[in-house]
């Protein structure tokens, strides 16, 4: 299986600066207190390869608006995932997520570097000082879902990949424990994210470690991806 995933990218809850948070490119987060959701990917046996263009830096503000928009008509209208939910039809379609019972045997096979056993893959986020506040799972009998709990074994967030995965392109949507959509990203590659918001509007356009806005600034960056 492949790397474990989710930023991409925003712990949404905790989260300041969007982040493509994802079992595609989960990865340790060093400030809990801006959530960032990164995702958690499914290893194949013959890593998907997309090439893409970053041209992103020479377009005007207005082509950069295009493409957003285009990504953002593939991720809300066009995608066959479910995207909204009532707080009833989360809860009943995730109930049995809403607490890691486990949560004592979790909690220390991710703060003792474990990222992976029969059952799944595991994700840790720690606090400045080195104290595990939350850790991110990734059943392998359900590939396309990842559950991220605080320390107490209380769900956080729920990552939803859409069918493609872990083939690209794909699309990732991060949820809280009510059901209440955080941020949508649409996978063009493992270096190319575009990422939206709550609003379903366009947060900032990922590519390897940097973020860039619609003006083509760069707003935030990774260590991994």
């Amino acid at each position: 299986m492949k790397k474990f995933i989710v930023s991409i990218l925003v712990l949404v809850g905790i989260l300041a600066v969007p982040k493509a948070y994802s079992f595609e490119n989960i990865v340790s987060q060093d400030d809990i207190e801006q959530p960032k959701v990164e995702k958690v990917k499914e290893v194949a046996e013959v890593e998907p390869i997309a090439k893409v263009n970053f041209d992103w830096l020479n377009l005007n503000t207005e082509e950069r608006q295009q493409k957003a928009d285009y990504y953002k008509e593939l991720l809300f209208t066009n995608n066959k995932s479910k995207i909204e939910y009532t707080s009833e039809e989360f809860k009943k379609t995730f109930e049995k997520f809403y607490k890691d019972r486990e949560f004592k045997h979790h909690y220390m096979l991710t703060n003792n570097g474990v990222t992976e056993d029969e059952e799944a893959k595991y994700c840790p986020f720690y606090y400045r000082k080195g104290t595990l506040v939350m850790y991110a799972i990734q059943y392998k009998n359900t590939p396309r879902k990842a559950f991220y709990y605080t320390a107490f074994g209380k769900l956080y967030y729920t990552d939803l990949m859409s069918d493609e995965y872990p083939s690209f392109p794909y699309t990732s949507m991060q949820y809280d424990r009510k059901g209440n959509l955080k941020s949508a990203i649409y996978f063009v590659s493992k270096d190319m994210q575009y990422m939206y918001g709550a609003d379903k509007n366009f947060a900032g356009l990922w590519y390897k470690e940097k973020m860039y806005d619609m003006e083509g600034k760069e707003v935030s960056s990774r260590t991994k991806w």
